[in-house]
């Protein structure tokens, strides 16, 4: 499975710098006025694992593949997307295909960078974007609900259905998201979900985008959507634009030294994808062989013919064993020979849950 992340906020806000960070290369255009992208960049960013790294140097094999994340870098939406305004909601279906959002705020002041609104106000940012979201799903489900009603007339099976999306409508009228409605889990609502996603029914990080000085103690604009997205029970990660443009280019060493100047111990790009793995509940288990060392993306709990199908639906569908080192175990002794010796490879069957860091082989028919 390939994790999506969304890039979205208002324009102008450090998006596409934050973009092109991200994934180290200009993909996307920068400058400093609003709608500088008008079309959605994309990038398949491999998954830094210093497990693969190390796995690999003890194996050499032919081929090393690390997990990936895809991110999309949305156009800049305004007071109004939902209904057209600026660029409109052209955009908006961008943020139906990614599974997390990464909600970008600016938390700095500087006059020679403008705002589309006048002046930097997090809170008031944040409001505009979650409404938009939520105004555009509002009229998603009620044109859906057109619908269903129609539907209704003849089909019992519908109609049962009518109430509960009548009440995640009104959820939606109160300024609520499709993620908080207490009736989410249902089957009838998970079901209409699976076949009309909605924009806010999506976990969101929230990403304070700061100046260098910020960087070590937070500011009072990191402080207000730290307290706001700690409310909402979501995860926030700080990161400098400049500073990351700054690393584009820089080898490992350089970029370690550069962000200890300023007391700054992981990338952003690191900081965006561990912040992910947690907000998503994604984990990651190895496989190691003279052909390819590999990391592959899993849910955590999945169970080992669920976590086996992810390389092949095969896999799944013919599971007969799972044999299973630790990573730490294959790393102390030296391989696998050493941990069959010692008695540290397991076998598990179907109804293992497969772990972080878990070296796996799948027997399968």
């Amino acid at each position: 499975m390939s994790l999506s992340i969304g890039i979205l906020g208002l324009p102008n806000v450090g998006k596409s710098t934050i973009f092109n960070a991200l994934t180290r290369a200009q993909n996307a255009e920068a400058a400093n006025y609003p709608f500088c992208t008008i079309e959605a960049n994309k990038a398949i960013v491999p998954v830094p694992d210093p497990r693969v790294d190390r796995l690999s140097s003890m194996a050499n094999p032919k081929k090393v593949t690390f997990a990936t994340v895809d991110f999309v870098d949305i156009a800049g939406l305004v007071k109004g997307a939902s209904r057209g305004e600026g660029l409109g909601n052209k955009f908006l279906g961008n943020v139906r295909e990614a599974d997390a959002l990464l909600h970008v705020i600016r938390c700095f002041e500087d006059e020679n960078v403008v705002h589309v609104d006048g002046s930097v106000d997090p809170m008031r940012d944040i409001d505009v974007i979650e409404t938009e979201l939520i105004l555009a799903d509002f009229q998603t489900l009620e044109n859906r609900l057109v619908k269903l009603k129609k539907q209704a007339r003849t089909d019992k099976t519908v109609a049962a259905t009518l109430p509960e999306v009548e009440n995640l409508l009104s959820h939606l009228g109160e300024g609520k998201p499709v993620i908080s409605f207490e009736g989410h889990d249902s089957e009838r609502i998970l079901a209409l979900l699976k076949e009309s996603p909605m924009l806010t029914d999506k976990k969101i990080i929230y990403c304070a985008n700061v100046d260098e000085d910020t960087m070590i103690e937070d500011n009072e604009f990191v402080k207000q959507v730290r307290d706001y997205a700690k409310d909402k029970g979501a995860d926030t990660v700080k990161i400098s634009a400049k500073m990351e443009e700054d690393l584009i280019g820089m080898s490992d060493e350089e970029a370690a030294e550069f962000l200890n100047e300023y007391g700054v111990t992981e990338s952003g790009l690191n900081q965006v994808i561990h912040t992910s793995y947690h907000t998503l509940g994604l984990a990651s288990y190895l496989t190691v062989g003279p052909k390819e060392v590999r990391a592959w993306t899993i849910q955590q709990g999945w169970k080992a013919p669920k976590a086996a199908g992810v390389i092949h639906t095969d896999f799944e569908r013919g599971f007969i064993r799972a044999q299973v080192i630790a990573y730490n175990d294959y790393i102390t002794h030296g391989g696998e020979t050493a941990c069959k010796e010692k008695g540290l490879m397991r076998t598990e069957g179907k109804d293992y849950l497969v772990k972080d860091g878990d070296i796996i082989e799948f027997l399968t028919n």
